[in-house]
Parts: structure tokens; C-alpha cells; sequence
């Protein structure tokens, strides 16, 4: 199912013995274009704590009463590493809490999740990092040390996109996949170029992002950007949308291709 960025943001985490907060932020690694971590505000329970829920811990996604149903304890959850909330994520806390988990790792070219442009969309097993709680709960080098590949979903939203021959409108949301936790695509509106129309964007037709320029380089002309189909806030995106989509784009989707929705 697909959901958007911002809808899931504020929705209830339920651990399996009960609530423990709401969705507060998303994040994503830009090598893979996969939400990483669903970064949850615990209220008074945890001050001063960034707790991070991986989406190997998520069961399901109830929509209707907008909430998500985790696989972990509360005992578990507190007593996982911690992580004080004005610090960055590092790789090596990454390690802690993944160790800490028993959860499989997605760096290092070991994943199952998020097409890798290197290897041509090829998808690659997980590895798991050796489970020793005494010696993930010690103290380690660059611990402070930010994870470049993170990024928040939050902070990325408003950034340019450049198609070939100019600036076409800014990052408005993100269309998550929740089966894969992939962003299947960026929405993008266009407000000050075509008022009123909001188009998608595949992360796969990014050719570059400055993150330092805050900018989205896409490797599309303007014009086919204008003429796509337009995504309505209302509308429900559905496959024949999807095909649509990549057919405009002459793209190959990025689901199993029946004999009916072969694309030319």
C-alpha cells in the first residue's frame, strides 16, 4: 500500500503491551531512497530520547484509526541504546541498536530493500551484526559522527527540482511503499510554474542532488513534465495511474509487468 510522508506522521505507535507515542519524523538513506526509520516522539516517557523504530519491527498499518502496531516491548524499547535527542545518528549507534535488536543491517551493499542503482535494481541478502548486548551498550569511537546517507523527510520537503531546462517547482511530500518501505515517488508541485498541479516523480529518474544547494537535478524536460498526469490530492493512486505514469515517461515500473501492462 502506498502512504504519503505526512500522513503517517502523527499516527499512534502501538508496542505490543501498549501506546508509545506518535510518528514524529521519517527517515531515509539516499542511496536507496528507503525509509530507514520511523523516528517516534515518546512524550514524557522517554525526555530527552530519540527513539527509533525500524520498519523490520512494523506488523501493520491501520489507515482508518491511524495508528501502527510494533513488535517490541516497552521494556525492550527502553532499554535499547540510547540516543540523546539534540545528537545525530551515526552509523555506530546504528550498529548498537541494530545488534541490540537482532535486526538485520541494510549498509555496506547487504540489503533486501530499495532498488541499488549499481547492481542495476539487483536485490541483495541481509547480513546480521553479532548480538552481544554487554559490548553494544559500551561506549564507541565517532559515536557522534553523522551517518551522511540519512536524510529526513521533513527537511528534504521544499527542495527545487531542475528538470533539463529549468526549475520546475519543489519537493512538496513523499509516496512511501509500506510493503518495502521504498519512496516510490516524490510529489512535486509546480505552484509557481503550472498553478494548482501537483505531478509524481520517481527517485529513479534523479539524476543528482545537491544537498548543499537543496536542489533535485531530474534528467526530463520541462515539457514532458507539463504534460504528465496530474496527482490529485484526492484522487486514489492506483496501478492504472502508475502504468500511466511510466508509459508518459517511456519508463519501465517498478512492479511485476504482466503480459496486459507491457509497456512499448
Amino acid at each position: 500500500m502506498l502512504n504519503k510522508a505526512k500522513t503517517l506522521k502523527n499516527y499512534k505507535l502501538n508496542s505490543v503491551d501498549g501506546e508509545i507515542g506518535k510518528v514524529k519524523e521519517l527517515y531515509f538513506d539516499d542511496e536507496y531512497w528507503t525509509i530507514r526509520y520511523l523516528i517516534a516522539d515518546t512524550g514524557n516517557w522517554l525526555i530527552g530520547r530519540k527513539v527509533l523504530i525500524s520498519p523490520n519491527s512494523i506488523v501493520s498499518i491501520n489507515k482508518e484509526e491511524e495508528y501502527i502496531t510494533i513488535n517490541l516491548t516497552k521494556s525492550q524499547i527502553d532499554n535499547s541504546p540510547s540516543l540523546d535527542s539534540d545528537k545525530p545518528i551515526s552509523r555506530q549507534f546504528q550498529e548498537k541498536l541494530y545488534g541490540y535488536f537482532d535486526l538485520p543491517v541494510y549498509w555496506g551493499g547487504v540489503q533486501t530493500v530499495g532498488f541499488a542503482p549499481q547492481t542495476g535494481g539487483a536485490l541483495i541478502p541481509y547480513t546480521f551484526i553479532k548480538n552481544d548486548k554487554e559490548k553494544l551498550m559500551e561506549p564507541t569511537i565517532d559515536e557522534n559522527e553523522w551517518d551522511p546517507h540519512l536524510r529526513s523527510t521533513h527537511n528534504v520537503s521544499g527542495y527545487n527540482i531542475q528538470a533539463m531546462d529549468g526549475k520546475i517547482g519543489h519537493v512538496d511530500d513523499f509516496i512511501i511503499d509500506d510493503e518495502t518501505w521504498e519512496i516510490r515517488y516524490l510529489i512535486i508541485d509546480t505552484q509557481n510554474w503550472l498553478p494548482g498541479k501537483k505531478i509524481l516523480l520517481s527517485p529513479q529518474w534523479i539524476d543528482i542532488v545537491s544537498w548543499d544547494e537543496s536542489k533535485v537535478f531530474v534528467n526530463i524536460l520541462s515539457e514532458d513534465i507539463e504534460q504528465s498526469p496530474e496527482y490529485l490530492e484526492e484522487s486514489i493512486l492506483n496501478r492504472d495511474y502508475e502504468i500511466r505514469l511510466f508509459e508518459h515517461y517511456n519508463r519501465k515500473g517498478y512492479w511485476p509487468v504482466a503480459k496486459k501492462d507491457s509497456l512499448k
